[in-house]
């Protein structure tokens, strides 16, 4: 990718993300990596990267153990590994060893599901294998602490074996000779002590004569001397010689060891960097944890969706000081490739500026970003920018020569695959003549086809954003009555950049601000106060939109809990109905179960019984068994019909009163009464009933009544 100026990245503050992502970095191979972190312009390598630092970034939120543990930093010894007649420290390879180890771990954790599970994570090891033979020649002659084993070799055990004898010989008789000059007070407080590799005795001073051998040394206090005895010079000459000899085979297993290894050269520089490459990943998904990046969707084309996205470095200043960040949305596409942001000054213009374009080079750096994962980010070539002030003492240059210089160098240089970013375009000069230039500028960008984000507070830029296609305005909200910006950005219309509001607020004279009104153009004046109004209409607007949804949401919740209390209340009747239609069913089975065993006992008696008379009664029994019950459900029938057309009222009887008759469950009329009893006419044909087996009933009105 191409900048401009040379200082465009530190301008954008992409080298404080360097910072950042590089303190993550374990291994020194990560961390170069992070300080010269590459910004790709080719789809697959981008999308690969991103995709790497979100499967790691799961990793982590699902607290999944990934096999990265050790931090090797190898690229010594692995150039020794290629350098004939070299020879690696047993130390040395037992960080090669890990280094082995590690790469067999990871190779293991990724088994079928995960690597389907995780595809783009599991490339880093995509061309390269795990080799058992290189830990196997390691084991074969070192120890778990890096010292070679003593059957590395049949001379190093010859060896070894050899000076252990001796090293026993030594002890015994040096013991027994430190115990011989103690008790003739010979010794000083510390018995014995090794000097040059030689075991000596510690002697007194005035006693040294007294001692036959070698002086080896004194104390610095010149008090004690330091003897080899006589009877073990010849031990130690031994000794020393087996041990230089010792040095001298395990200097040759360890050359040997390493010639053998160095075949494996290229396979093991190859693991350093596949270990590098996860801690780096693990760094830039640490990253996106810390300002919660995400990752959103890649296009092969010039184009800038921002959903919801915060400022890289302002969320994280704000999470430290527990302030609320405003998102931002921009988008920038073949139809809309120019916006103009205007609004008061300290409204957030240059860091809406700063969010797209740090934001755009991070994605194309392969990091996650603070945004929606439903933003949208395109793929550009260069990114120009001009913020601030670039005036050049070196080179005698104004401010407003400098602009216009990095505005020639836009115009030269843009294109369909430059996005640009230019902060109070035309300042610096006459407000006429530099809003001239400014219109021009933009003109001639926009016909480059190029995408980019302007900040003015010319009228003049705001009313052609307005007509010219390709080019839309955008306004930085701002309370007029706390004068506080609210850092959010409005696309569609300009903005006021309340000039006289502000003056206003903080007390100015009000005889100074009513002198200046007069000397600003009529019109220039009625349309910054119009900007004015529309946005603090629009901002009652929202806020009455807000409410309005509120409302709305409250309404869905109540409509959602009243028809769970219907259909609660639906479904308490239905197992009210069912619990009665099982008490129904229930009583059933035990009649009939009952029935069963009544019949089944007459059936026995029947069998039984021999005399005539006997079965006789067993039938009358067993007739009225049945008979009793038919009648039963013959009444129940009648009653429940009677039930559907009369109420039973009550009360004293009177002639021409419909009454029915407990007995029967018949309905009739009064047409008689005498004395207790009581003429009834049913249908055709009268009866005399008892007063006390007749209910009055009226007759219930049909729905046709009603």
């Amino acid at each position: 990718m191409k900048f401009f100026p040379e200082s465009a990245l530190s301008q954008l503050e992409f080298d404080k993300v360097k910072a950042l992502l590089e303190e993550h970095c374990k291994t020194e191979y990560a961390k170069s990596k992070s300080q010269d972190l590459r910004i790709h312009t080719r789809k697959e390598f981008i999308e690969l990267e991103l995709q790497q630092s979100h499967e790691y970034k799961l990793l982590i939120e699902h607290s999944m153990y990934f096999p990265n543990d050790y931090v090797l930093n190898l690229a010594k010894e692995l150039r020794l590994l290629g350098i004939s007649g070299a020879m690696l420290t047993g130390e040395q390879f037992m960080q090669i060893r890990k280094l082995a180890e590690s790469i067999s771990s990871i190779f293991r954790w990724f088994d079928a599901d995960r690597k389907l599970a995780y595809p783009a994570l599991v490339k880093v090891i995509g061309d390269t294998y795990y080799e058992k033979v290189i830990m196997e020649l390691i084991d074969d002659v070192l120890l778990e602490n890096g010292e070679v084993k003593d059957n590395a070799s049949e001379e190093l055990a010859r060896i070894r074996s050899s000076l252990y004898r001796r090293r026993t010989e030594l002890r015994r008789l040096f013991d027994k000779i430190v115990q011989k000059l103690s008790k003739a007070g010979y010794t000083a407080d510390i018995d014995e002590a090794f000097l040059n590799g030689r075991r000596v005795v510690a002697i007194v001073a005035e006693q040294k004569r007294q001692v036959k051998g070698i002086l080896h040394g004194e104390s610095d206090t010149r008090r004690t001397s330091y003897i080899e005895p006589e009877e073990t010079i010849e031990l130690n000459n031994d000794i020393f010689a087996l041990e230089n000899e010792e040095r001298r085979e395990v200097y040759r297993i360890l050359q040997q060891l390493t010639a053998k290894l160095a075949m494996y050269a290229p396979l093991l520089k190859t693991w350093h960097q596949v270990l590098g490459e996860y801690d780096f990943i693990q760094a830039k998904a640490k990253l996106a944890l810390d300002m919660n990046g995400n990752f959103p969707m890649l296009q092969d084309k010039a184009h800038v969706q921002l959903i919801q996205a915060y400022h890289p470095l302002l969320i994280l200043y704000h999470q430290k000081s527990k302030k609320p960040t405003v998102p931002v949305d921009v988008t920038l596409d073949e139809k809309r490739r120019i916006l103009v942001i205007s609004g008061p000054n300290a409204g957030g213009k240059t860091v809406t500026m700063k969010t797209v374009g740090l934001s755009q080079l991070m994605i194309q750096s392969g990091l996650l970003v603070p945004a929606h994962p439903n933003s949208v980010f395109g793929i550009f070539k260069q990114i120009m920018i001009h913020i601030g002030d670039t005036q050049s003492i070196e080179f005698e240059l104004s401010t407003y020569s400098s602009h216009l210089l990095h505005m020639k160098h836009f115009i030269e240089n843009a294109n369909g695959k430059t996005l640009f970013f230019i902060d109070e375009l035309g300042s610096g000069s006459d407000p006429n003549l530099g809003g001239a230039f400014a219109e021009v500028i933009m003109e001639e960008l926009g016909h480059k086809h190029s995408m980019g984000i302007v900040t003015t507070h010319y009228l003049n830029l705001k009313v052609m954003a307005n007509k010219t296609p390709g080019i839309i305005n955008g306004a930085m909200a701002f309370d007029e009555k706390t004068l506080m910006p609210l850092y959010k950005l409005t696309v569609g219309k300009p903005g006021s950049s309340y000039t006289f509001s502000i003056a206003e607020r903080i007390g100015l004279d009000k005889r100074l601000i009513q002198r200046a009104r007069s000397l600003v153009d009529e019109d220039h004046f009625r349309l910054d106060k119009l900007l004015n109004r529309a946005e603090q209409d629009q901002r009652e607007i929202e806020k009455k939109e807000k409410e309005l949804s509120r409302m709305i949401r409250e309404n869905e919740k109540l409509h959602k809990e009243m028809q769970q209390v219907i259909n609660k209340e639906r479904h308490e009747q239905q197992v009210e109905v069912l619990k009665h239609q099982n008490r129904i069913t229930e009583d059933r089975i035990a009649f009939l179960k009952d029935m069963e065993r009544k019949l089944k006992q007459l059936v026995f008696d029947w069998k039984k019984a021999e005399a005539q008379d006997d079965k006789k009664d067993l039938i009358k029994q067993m007739h009225a068994l049945l008979f009793k019950q038919h009648q039963k459900q013959v009444t129940e029938k009648v009653k429940k019909k009677i039930n559907s057309k009369y109420d039973e009222v009550g009360g004293e009887i009177q002639i021409g009163d419909k009454v029915l008759m407990k007995k029967n469950h018949q309905v009739g009329e009064v047409k008689e009464l005498r004395g207790k009893k009581a003429v009834v006419q049913l249908g055709l044909m009268p009866i005399t009933v008892s007063v006390d087996d007749l209910v009055v009933v009226t007759e219930k009105e049909n729905e046709e009544g009603h």
